[in-house]
């Protein structure tokens, strides 16, 4: 009789099923973590955008109209916001738009602030975000339950956006 070394065939069989049971285990939580980065992420963006904002109107006395401006006024905002109309980023879609009334009377760097603005960020699909966020001139961040659609500037108006707490 020869002495054979090695694993049988149900032994082997036995390690892949139990390295298939932790992995079913993990992969929801590390999805669920990811999703929770890339939300980190979005709100992050959107409270640069209101930092932004903020230093613009201090200059400009009104609000850019969007984010290239936001770059090009003064480096108010760092240059992976301000590519070309929607950014994206960590799994979300980051747009900025003023509210359509130029202030005249401003100097020429500043690109015809706004009265207003309106910031959203969405997520690309329903595997990176969770949530949606916006922003305005308030500065307060909002959120809504569905990830591809964020609060509304009128329902941020009016009062029935929800909140970051």
């Amino acid at each position: 009789m020869k002495n054979q070394k090695g694993f049988t065939l149900i032994e082997l069989l036995i390690v892949v099923a139990i390295i298939g049971i932790i992995a079913a285990i993990a992969v929801p939580g590390l999805l669920r973590a990811r999703i929770s980065g890339n939300e980190a992420s979005a709100i992050g963006s959107m409270r640069a955008i209101n930092t932004a904002q903020q230093n613009y109107s201090q200059l400009c006395n009104g609000y850019s109209p969007d984010l290239p401006t936001l770059q090009t006024a003064g480096n108010y905002l760092s240059p992976d916001l301000t590519g070309a109309a929607p950014v994206t980023k960590s799994g979300f879609t980051i747009t900025s738009a003023g509210a359509g009334v130029v202030i005249l009377g401003v100097p020429a760097a500043c690109n015809g602030p706004q009265p207003g603005y309106y910031a959203s960020a969405t997520g690309l699909s329903t595997s990176t975000a969770s949530r949606a966020f916006a922003t305005n001139e308030a500065g307060t961040i909002f959120y809504t339950t569905t990830p591809l659609a964020a609060p509304t500037a009128a329902a941020i108006l009016a009062g029935t956006a929800t909140p970051i707490q």
